[in-house]
């Protein structure tokens, strides 16, 4: 595995009203959506979408473990940006790191993990890594 590489992707995300709660912030569960569009925004942009994952490959890739740690609220009217970067790991998984912040002064919100692990389309769990995603990895220039 090459650590020189590091694949990242950003996506703007427009805090809109019904995301807000009672007290005037952004409501927890809320995160898990921007999280999610940091994901496909990575998909569309390094090749690894879940369409293709799904419907070309048969694969699935359910999210096993999510860490949040939340450092300041957002609120109604804010643009941060979720910036999402891909942990290497030699295991059949996709893990992920996140942070959102202010794109002006680099203030962050929330910091966020990701563990997806591969399963074929009969929801078996697989322990190899599945051939398309170790082809991506070395279009990617991970190995």
């Amino acid at each position: 595995m090459k650590d020189n590489v590091v694949l990242s992707a950003e996506k703007k995300i427009d805090i809109r009203f019904n995301e807000i709660d009672m007290m005037g912030v952004v409501w927890h569960g809320a995160y898990t959506a921007y999280l999610e569009d940091a994901r496909e925004a990575f998909g569309q942009k390094y090749g690894l979408t879940y369409t293709k994952c799904l419907f070309e490959f048969k694969h699935y890739a359910p999210v096993v473990d999510l860490r949040i740690s939340y450092k300041k609220p957002l609120s109604y009217g804010m643009h941060p940006v979720v910036r999402i970067t891909y942990r290497p790991s030699d295991s059949a998984k996709l893990i992920f790191d996140y942070e959102i912040f202010n794109p002006e002064d680099g203030e962050v919100f929330l910091k966020a993990s990701t563990v997806q692990v591969f399963m074929d389309k009969d929801f078996n769990l697989l322990w190899e890594t599945p051939a398309f995603f170790n082809e991506w990895k070395q279009l990617m220039g991970l190995e």
